[in-house]
């Protein structure tokens, strides 16, 4: 667990709802594009110090160009 005032990393983890395109053959997922290009919006707290939440988000929000992450074959 993080410590304020100590020379512990400041980790939070944090979700938000953003696009997928997802490809079903026979009844299966084949694969998944997550589109990452999505502005963060109404982030919940998974794990770490929430007091940092918004700092977090700042930071990977900050308009650098993400690509869309896939997943499958």
């Amino acid at each position: 667990m993080d410590t304020p005032g100590t020379n512990a990393p400041r980790r939070v983890v944090f979700q938000y709802l953003v696009p997928v395109h997802v490809e079903v053959e026979d009844g299966l997922v084949v694969q998944v594009t997550v589109i990452d290009e999505t502005p963060v919006r109404d982030p919940t707290v998974v794990e770490g110090d929430a007091n940092y939440l918004d700092e977090a988000v700042r930071t990977s929000d900050d308009g650098q160009p993400w690509p869309s992450w896939q997943f499958g074959y």
